[in-house]
């Protein structure tokens, strides 16, 4: 037993250097989804003082959006997972081509979502308004979500570029730049929130489109920072210089990245469809509980900015230990992250379920049924927090090595094999309540943590990328 437990605390628990290296990643970009996820939920609080309808439909129109955000994160991931390794290989002219081709993608991305937004927007809104209750509610949150969606599409350019440039510096080991220009751009969307919902400083009350622009002007804020930043920084971000003299990239490296990035991008895009699909499914509950997940999400988010952070971790540290082809410290440094991850959201779970009853009371302009069923959504959701955790670390462990196809499968995959036909289950087929519905769908997340354990230990994810030559 003694001999056992020694094994497992060096597999487990790294030296102090490594969990200075930990946190010197994580901090900033714990700072910076945290106070992210505060503002969300203080533009979450000032929402629903303007009553369900506005808070229903600024969520369902976020729902759309966040479609579109995963897809900018799936398809710049692939070119990440080369960039990491670049990187780490010290070959900045194939750090520079990777950020190229996510410049590609992100126009391409964008031009999609403006035909599907502008052409497709009220019925898919509308299908998150299945549930039963109030006909001429539905009708009302229908149309405050296309109001704030037609908006909101005003800022999606600026959010796609700056990942293109945020994505890049982290793989350079750079997070605390993207954390500055995060926090700014969430106090920008903190204050105009607060002036245009509700007509302060002699400005006009806007409402949920005052939300939207607010938000709008953020993603600007942020933008303007990262990149005059990098541009600034040309000597020390290398991969700047010359970066838009030409969009051409050799041809062997864009194969590579778009067949390694293929699976990415459908990934994120169907999983983030597979969540609105639940959170769609969950609403046939009642219109109730399309406000009861808004207030969930944007509280849970908030406690789950650690082990979130950790797959930022997982890129920076595997990606280039992987790149210098230093494969021992690549497998160790992953069980000590998971290890690591698991304590960090078991500690945020307990603490969610300290702050679950207390927190949806301050949402004045929502009915006291919805606050009841946000408080025992959260109860379950602090309950899987751990379980969370190790499948994120588990599925940046396998992108690291570019096994995409295998992440695929593991995270849409088990989404759309396993998720959400549970979720159909209990509630179209067993008439369950909401509750019950969601505490058997995010249990079942066992099953995806014991699929991520088995990839892991396997090793098959470890692999060098960058033999494939980067230089233009």
């Amino acid at each position: 037993m003694a001999s056992f437990l020694r094994q497992a605390r060096r597999t487990l628990i790294g030296s102090r250097a490594f969990y200075r290296t930990v946190l010197a990643i994580i901090i900033p970009v714990i700072i910076q989804n945290g106070i992210s996820n505060f503002v969300n939920l203080l533009d979450n609080l000032m929402v629903g003082a303007l009553g369900d309808a506005q808070m229903s439909g600024v969520s369902i129109a976020n729902q759309l959006v966040f479609v579109f955000n995963l897809a900018i994160f799936g398809g710049l991931a692939g070119p990440g997972i080369f960039g990491a390794q670049f990187y780490g290989a010290g070959d900045i002219k194939g750090l520079r081509n990777t950020f190229r081709i996510k410049l590609i993608e992100s126009i391409l991305l964008l031009a999609l979502a403006f035909t599907a937004f502008l052409g497709f927007s009220k019925p898919l809104i509308r299908l998150f308004l299945q549930g039963d209750g109030d006909a001429m509610l539905a009708e009302e949150m229908l149309r405050q979500g296309h109001d704030y969606l037609m908006v909101i599409l005003l800022g999606l350019p600026a959010f796609a570029l700056t990942q293109c440039y945020a994505g890049t510096l982290r793989e350079m080991g750079e997070t605390r730049v993207p954390m500055i220009a995060s926090v700014a751009a969430v106090a920008a969307n903190a204050v105009f929130n607060y002036l245009l919902i509700f007509g302060k400083l002699g400005l006009p009350r806007l409402e949920v489109v005052g939300a939207a622009i607010a938000t709008v002007i953020s993603r600007y804020v942020e933008l303007g920072i990262v990149t005059v930043y990098a541009h600034r920084q040309h000597s020390r971000f290398l991969f700047i210089e010359g970066a838009y003299k030409t969009l051409r990239v050799p041809g062997p490296l864009l194969r590579r990245v778009l067949r390694m990035g293929a699976p990415l991008l459908a990934n994120e895009v169907l999983w983030s469809i597979g969540m609105s699909t639940l959170t769609a499914v969950y609403s046939m509950c009642g219109l109730a509980v399309v406000s009861a997940l808004s207030i969930t999400f944007t509280i849970s988010n908030l406690f789950n900015s650690v082990y979130m952070s950790l797959g930022t971790a997982v890129s920076v540290m595997v990606g280039q230990a992987l790149g210098a082809g230093d494969f021992e410290r690549a497998k160790s440094d992953v069980w000590r992250l998971i290890a690591f991850g698991i304590a960090g959201a078991a500690a945020m779970g307990l603490l969610l379920i300290l702050f679950a009853p207390l927190i949806p009371r301050a949402y004045t302009g929502v009915t006291a049924e919805v606050r009841q069923i946000a408080t025992n959504l959260l109860i379950i959701t602090a309950c899987a927090m751990p379980l969370y955790s190790f499948a994120h670390c588990s599925y940046f462990t396998l992108r690291s090595g570019g096994k995409t196809v295998i992440t695929f499968l593991f995270d849409c995959g088990y989404t759309w094999a396993i998720s959400v036909p549970l979720a159909l289950l209990m509630v179209k087929a067993l008439h369950a309540d909401v509750r019950a519905a969601y505490a058997v769908v995010e249990m079942a997340n066992i099953i995806k943590c014991v699929l991520g354990y088995a990839f892991v230990k396997s090793g098959k994810w470890i692999q060098n990328l960058t033999h494939i030559t980067g230089n233009a």
